[in-house]
């Protein structure tokens, strides 16, 4: 246990000191990135150590998984943030604002009206980003680029629904600076300042290009099985 706990905080401090150097390699302003750390499949012993260091805000890709594993970490951390970063089923949309504070993934007009409806239901109000496969992957979710415009209209016109940012996920075989600086062009048309882009691999080129939160797993964790 110690060992996993000098692992962890060693990787975080780590990870926090390149956020820092590349925000002021590319002129941004200090503090204006989020570190989200993934922390999908990592048993409560192996995120202990992160919340241990002042970390609060993670990301988890299954609404089940973070209502097994978040309740007693929050009892025990008070301030956590939770951000649901995988894809989200409507009919887990109850869980979903129950127990997270962000979805980064709305994706299809089916989605926008099962949220409104159980944001109208509970009065709970998380925040939304919407997904776009920047990509155009055929196995990927998300709005494709072209559609991005007359979803996120149709989400806060029809369904009433606040949109404070976007998200993307990069193809692996393709070089990510473009995908970044495509949803940053697809946030100014919007006026929508909150981007989250840029993984373990890629954060660095997510910076330059405009991202305020950045979703880190392996760096700090270490590989999944």
């Amino acid at each position: 246990m110690e060992e996993t706990h000098h692992d962890v905080t060693e990787a975080l401090a780590r990870v926090r000191g390149e956020i820092g150097r590349s925000i002021k390699d590319h002129g941004r302003r200090p503090g204006s990135v989020t570190l989200v750390a993934v922390s999908k499949t990592m048993p409560a012993e192996r995120i202990r150590p992160a919340l241990v260091a002042g970390q609060r805000v993670f990301g988890e890709n299954r609404v089940q998984e973070g209502q097994q594993k978040w309740p007693k970490l929050r009892a025990e951390f008070p301030g956590v943030e939770l951000h649901l970063i995988g894809p989200l089923q409507t009919n887990k949309v109850k869980e979903a604002i129950a127990h997270f504070d962000v979805i980064e993934t709305l994706d299809r007009e089916k989605l926008a009206a099962e949220l409104a409806r159980e944001i109208h239901r509970s009065g709970k109000s998380p925040e939304l980003y919407v997904q776009v496969n920047t990509g155009a992957e055929g196995q990927k979710a998300g709005i494709l680029p072209q559609d991005a415009d007359g979803f996120i209209r149709l989400c806060r016109e029809t369904y009433g629904l606040g949109i404070s940012g976007l998200m993307c996920i990069p193809p692996v075989d393709q070089p990510p600076s473009p995908h970044f600086a495509l949803l940053a062009g697809i946030a100014r048309r919007n006026g929508l300042t909150t981007l989250s882009m840029g993984m373990s691999a890629d954060y660095d080129a997510a910076i330059q290009l405009g991202a305020t939160h950045v979703r880190i797993g392996s760096a700090i964790f270490g590989a999944r099985h």
